[in-house]
Order: structure tokens, then C-alpha cells, then sequence
């Protein structure tokens, strides 16, 4: 226990965050044999699941700043695993795609994270899953709501 009390063991926040630090550091290790990072994981998953997001939205979507997305995103086109158009045709946001070769990347990818979360949940019954499922959504939601939007 801390000076001020706090019994870590104890911390809800604190295994939170150790979960979800444990969590990214198996991602990476498994994402980068295949050349990736988490973050580019992530904007390519993204990109799946809602073609033509702006670098904005992708920067939110895989919690990094717009800039740090932005060098990622140049990355990808260099590399053929994204398109966006040269100019934006509403506004200033480029609406990012997935390109045939960043959908194979991606799909190589999936699987290694998906057999990341296989082992995390290997010790869990299905009920728990659902349950653990639940309890973290709700936790979200309680930390969202309580947010006055600042």
C-alpha cells in the first residue's frame, strides 16, 4: 500500500490499465513478424470495417493524434495499403480506403491478434466472457456519461 492509501493490487484503474498494457505489448509482438504495430493494426481494421474515414476519425478510432496518424497514413499509400484521393472532395478531409494488398495485410493480421485474444480469454468460461464483456462495457459507459463533454 502507498503512502496515500491506494492498495494497487486493490485499483480496479490500475489492473485496467496493466490488462490493457499486457494486451498491446502481446499484439505487437505478434503483429510485428508482419511488419506492423498496433496502430497500423488498427487503422487498417478501421478502414474494414468503415471505408473512407479521414485521418481525424482514424486518429480517435485508434487513439493516437492526428498527426501520428497522418505519418501512418503516408506510410500505408507508400506502401500500396491505403488510397486517398489527392485532393478532398468535401472539406479537408482525404477519405482513406483499403487497397487490395492492405486488405491481405490485414487479414494476416486479424489472425494474430485474434489469437492473441483466444489465450486472454482462454481461463474464462463462456459465461464469464459475457460477463467480463458486460461489466466493461458498462464501465465505459458509466465514464462516458459522467463526461460533460470537456
Amino acid at each position: 500500500m502507498s503512502q496515500d492509501g491506494v492498495d494497487l493490487d486493490k485499483s480496479m484503474g490500475y489492473l485496467l490499465k496493466e490488462a490493457s498494457s499486457a494486451l498491446r505489448a502481446a499484439m505487437e509482438e505478434v503483429l510485428r513478424p508482419l511488419g506492423m504495430s498496433v496502430t497500423h493494426y488498427a487503422c487498417l481494421e478501421l478502414l474494414a470495417q468503415r471505408p473512407g474515414l479521414s485521418n481525424s476519425e482514424l486518429a480517435r478510432g485508434a487513439f493516437v493524434t492526428r498527426q501520428s496518424m497522418n505519418v501512418l497514413l503516408q506510410a500505408l499509400e507508400r506502401e500500396g495499403q491505403v488510397t486517398r484521393p489527392a485532393e478532398a472532395p468535401v472539406g479537408k478531409a482525404l477519405p482513406a480506403r483499403l487497397t487490395p494488398r492492405g486488405r491481405r495485410s490485414l487479414e494476416k493480421a486479424t489472425a494474430a491478434v485474434r489469437s492473441v485474444e483466444v489465450r486472454m480469454l482462454a481461463g474464462l468460461s463462456e459465461t464469464e466472457q459475457a460477463s467480463a464483456f458486460r461489466i466493461l462495457r458498462s464501465m465505459i459507459h458509466s465514464l462516458r456519461e459522467g463526461d460533460d463533454g470537456a
